[in-house]
């Protein structure tokens, strides 16, 4: 019997959208196991801690059997490999995504060649969704009910609004 094709999915996830929802969903179909894996950065300024991130992640998955979530810090080929996953999830949105995604990939693979690179474009809806614009939406009073769940959207609203 064959072990199970594990994929890693690193993000910071700040906050996780409808996006991320769809290459997560996507990824389920390919792999037998999906680490949805957030990032944990101390220099990066996250709106949301990494214990919220990973909650927030569980629900909008919970319905996913074969996707797990969990955290790590230092290099994601690390921790692909702690997890004895053969791949890392990529998603490229628009053109400006693949030479960063094109460098992360080499690198990686200087790092740990058994780890491949697997890049998946997201559904139309969400070809230019990112976290930062959907916190700068909320920012500023907008909604962005197309774009996350209802309970991300308030979560969003009560940690930069207050309500």
């Amino acid at each position: 019997m064959n072990p199970p094709r594990k994929a890693v999915y690193p993000g910071s996830f700040d906050p996780p959208t409808l996006g991320h929802l769809d290459l997560i969903w996507r990824a389920a179909r390919i792999f037998d196991e999906v680490i949805v894996a957030v990032a944990k950065n101390e220099s990066k300024q996250s709106l949301f801690t990494v214990d919220e991130r990973m909650e927030m992640l569980r629900e909008i998955t919970a319905d996913l059997p074969n996707v797990v979530v969990d955290h790590f810090q230092g290099l994601t080929v690390h921790f692909a490999r702690s997890r004895g996953a053969f791949a890392l999830i990529r998603g490229l949105r628009v053109i400006s995504d693949f030479e960063f995604e094109l460098s992360m990939a080499i690198n990686n693979q200087k790092l740990a060649p058994d780890i491949e690179t697997v890049c998946l474009m997201p559904s139309d809806p969400y070809l230019f969704l990112s976290s930062r614009q959907v916190k700068e939406i909320v920012s500023f009073g907008g909604s962005v009910s197309h774009y996350v769940t209802p309970d991300i959207e308030r979560r969003l609203h009560e940690k930069l609004l207050g309500a």
